[in-house]
């Protein structure tokens, strides 16, 4: 009698699961790109305007604060864009090297995006305990793409 193998996979995220992850992972970047762009835009309120006086005097103080802001908003269009390569789900390689070069074009070294994800990973807008487990392994497959 020949031992009969089972076909069925037990244990571990689903590609449902999967799906899921993707959406809620694509949904917490979103929601960090919309922080990042309240950030940009209250410190450009800070800045004075061309034909007026503002609250910032010190040029060395304007320029800090109007470097800060392009970068938040900088940030927040990666984020963006990065939610975008998520969201579909996919190979982990595939999207990562899209995140990579989404990360080049804003300007950022590609592994500026892995602490992002990993913080939206943790931050995920759901309770399903599976999609958490696929996102978190979802990430760290992210991360080493974008590492190497």
């Amino acid at each position: 009698m020949e031992a009969e193998q089972i076909e069925e996979f037990f244990g571990g995220p689903g590609p449902e699961d999967q799906r899921n992850a993707a959406a809620a992972l694509a949904q917490a970047l979103r929601s960090f790109a919309a922080t990042e762009a309240q950030a940009a835009s209250g410190l450009s309120a800070c800045l004075p305007k061309p034909t007026e006086p503002g609250a910032l005097t010190d040029v060395r103080r304007a320029r800090a604060v109007a470097t800060a802001a392009a970068e938040a908003a900088t940030r927040a269009a990666l984020l963006l864009e990065a939610a975008d390569l998520v969201a579909p789900g996919g190979e982990p390689a595939t999207i990562g090297a899209a995140l990579a070069a989404a990360a080049k074009r804003a300007g950022f070294p590609a592994t500026v995006l892995a602490p992002l994800l990993r913080a939206a990973a943790l931050s995920l807008p759901t309770d399903d305990a599976s999609a958490r487990i696929a996102a978190a392994v979802l990430v760290q497959e992210l991360a080493e793409a974008l590492a190497g």
